[in-house]
């Protein structure tokens, strides 16, 4: 299947409806590349335009759909993310006193992670993964990740609805300007990050050597 063919959004839109928006948000939310964002933008419009779908059943679909997967995506994390990067991390230079500072961050941060993580590209299909192998508690995940998910489909499901199809024009480079921006941040996160390695990790360790 062509996902650059708007045409085969269309078409599952017209056949399965809500199912449809919610099972490819979820998928998506869980790790698999789909495009989540496009179906809920058009089942948004088709709402708008043919009034074939209503608009709040089509937000409550999307919505449904990302705090499901992520919770998914959450578990597969948090039951498989740990071994794996025990086991392999070394061969992507994460050893454990990174893992550690992994750990230290989405303590500190992991629910704006997870938040701001659902409106940007790339980022909404693995936040939850790395929030489930970086140890974020299961209720402090849950309510920034309901609170992203209901946001955003809120956000772009009304938008949708009442820019109809126009919204691509819209959603796409923006999509885009976050995701780029998104890049520069980490890029300027990175070089800050490097500068102060040895303060972080130490800092990581006190932490986890309290928290034991």
């Amino acid at each position: 299947m062509d996902f650059s063919d708007g045409s085969w959004v269309q078409h599952i839109l017209a056949s399965y409806g809500y199912a449809a928006i919610f099972i490819v948000v979820m998928l998506e939310s869980a790790g698999v590349p789909l495009p989540g964002e496009t179906i809920l933008v058009s089942g948004a419009a088709f709402a708008g335009n043919k009034h074939s779908l209503d608009i709040r059943y089509v937000i409550a679909a999307a919505a449904a759909g990302a705090i499901i997967g992520d919770n998914i995506g959450f578990w597969v994390g948090r039951e498989f993310g740990t071994s794996l990067l025990s086991r392999w991390g070394y061969l992507i230079g994460l050893d454990e006193r990174k893992r550690k500072l992994g750990q230290y961050l989405f303590a500190r941060h992991g629910g704006k992670i997870v938040f701001f993580g659902r409106f940007v590209a790339l980022l909404r299909a693995f936040a939850a993964l790395l929030a489930g192998a970086n140890g974020l508690s299961p209720l402090r995940f849950l309510i920034f990740n309901a609170a992203g998910g209901i946001v955003w489909a809120t956000v772009f499901g009304v938008g949708g609805y009442v820019l109809g199809e126009g919204i691509r024009r819209i959603a796409g480079p923006f999509g885009w300007a976050v995701l780029i921006g998104a890049i520069v941040f980490a890029f300027l996160l990175w070089r800050y990050y490097k500068k102060n390695e040895e303060r972080f990790l130490d800092e990581a360790e006190a932490a986890a050597a309290n928290d034991a």
